[in-house]
């Protein structure tokens, strides 16, 4: 699969975050765009017909934007790839539905991420200060909707469901990481740890675009009903 391949390289170029380019950002990118080929590779009839892949897919698109701007955070670029994978993270949310709400999943995530943002708070300052607030709000409420649907057994279960849990998980663990590295603490083996898990995460949520969602929420209405 070229997104494998893809990643390989990255990895095995390594090329040094300390010497941004216009190549290193490519190389960065070239992951996702392979994902963006891998949905619109099942057709425009596809994307039409199924309204919460194209989110995803615009979601990539708005996520190697991200990826492009942090490869010059260090030249005042980082507030934009932070605004670039904020856009993400709603048109993820949306992908993934309302439906079922799961109130004490969400009542999880907004706890866990209220004790991130405590994490994080005493290393904040200026615009960071609710930028991050934001952001963490943000990250946390797609988690709660990619996970929210996520049915481990019986007939409802959806293998894209699994995807799109675990992306959402994987994508939380890479952007906590970026914020503690950045904002208090340097992590060890940071960039290995965040790149290997960013690309698991955008990987299982592209592939959760696979099969609608549609039926499987109709499904859990005449369960409910």
């Amino acid at each position: 699969m070229p997104f494998f391949k893809a990643t390989c390289v990255y990895f095995v170029l390594w090329l040094p975050s300390s010497s941004p380019s216009w190549v290193s950002a490519l190389i960065k990118c070239l992951p996702i765009f392979c994902l963006w080929l891998f949905l619109l590779a099942h057709g425009l009839g596809f994307l039409l017909a199924h309204p919460s892949a194209t989110r995803i897919l615009v979601g990539l698109v708005f996520s190697a934007l991200g990826d492009a701007f942090l490869i010059w955070q260090d030249q005042g670029y980082f507030v934009h790839g932070l605004l670039m994978f904020a856009v993400t993270h709603v048109l993820y949310a949306s992908a993934f539905g309302m439906r079922p709400l799961a109130l004490r999943t969400g009542l999880v995530m907004a706890v866990l991420s209220g004790l991130c943002y405590a994490i994080l708070y005493p290393g904040l300052s200026g615009a960071f200060t609710y930028l991050v607030g934001v952001y963490v709000a943000l990250v946390s409420f797609m988690g709660w909707r990619a996970m929210a649907g996520l049915r481990l057994m019986g007939a409802a279960w959806r293998w894209t469901e699994l995807a799109a849990g675990s992306g959402a998980l994987l994508f939380i663990v890479s952007d906590l990481t970026i914020a503690l590295n950045k904002f208090c603490f340097p992590v060890p083996y940071s960039r290995a740890l965040i790149m290997s898990t960013y690309y698991a995460a955008q990987m299982l949520i592209a592939l959760s675009a696979v099969e609608s969602r549609e039926p499987v929420e109709d499904y859990r209405l005449s369960k409910a009903n």
